[in-house]
């Protein structure tokens, strides 16, 4: 079910930023940034067209730069306006920024461990967890309906955009962990039903 937030629009699209260098590479992000391939740029595309005659007016995007470079090629498609929204950044990941898992379980025994023990609630040191960041995927949502006059597009991230999609569809933590968004993909949301385009 949609928050009861009047704010929240009744019908959204979402997508993940394109491909980045540092997705090839395996390496956490976090809110840190990496530019998009060729192959990222490619998907931006594509997922513009795959948007084209969707009624999407408004573009909000989360403020790092493979978000917004992801963005800004779909709303140019689209002749939509962009907007930024600091609540649709990726989860922080802290001082496991810009490392792969290999290079944490060296330099930081165990982590990986206590993250499996508990996923949801386990914050990443100097970061966040995801329960802490549903709350700010609530605001992004109030956010991006306040800002759109119509249906907008949301471009985010993998991590982020579970808790997104959890709180449009009512889902519990187990089930929003679940989730897989891949690069390229983008999901229509409305009145919490969930398809793919």
């Amino acid at each position: 079910m949609i928050p009861q937030d009047r704010h929240v629009p009744e019908r959204l699209f979402l997508a993940r930023h394109g491909q980045s260098t540092w997705n090839l590479e395996h390496r956490l992000q976090g809110q840190l940034d990496s530019p998009l391939t060729a192959e990222g740029v490619a998907q931006a595309h594509a997922m513009a067209a795959r948007l084209i005659g969707s009624g999407v007016t408004t573009v909000c995007s989360s403020p790092l730069g493979r978000a917004l470079q992801t963005a800004r090629i779909v709303a140019a498609a689209l002749g939509a306006d962009l907007i930024e929204v600091a609540e649709l950044a990726e989860l922080d990941h802290g001082r496991l920024a810009g490392m792969t898992w290999a290079e944490i379980d060296e330099a930081h025994p165990g982590h990986r461990e206590e993250r499996a023990a508990n996923r949801y609630g386990w914050a990443f040191p100097g970061g966040e967890s995801y329960a802490e960041a549903r709350g700010r995927a609530r605001r992004a949502l109030s956010s991006c309906g306040w800002a759109s006059a119509g249906t907008p597009l949301l471009v985010s991230h993998e991590m982020i955009g579970r808790m997104l999609r959890a709180e449009l569809r009512g889902l519990d933590a187990t089930s929003a962990l679940a989730l897989r968004h891949p690069h390229g993909v983008v999901f229509e949301i409305e009145r919490g039903v969930e398809r793919m385009l």
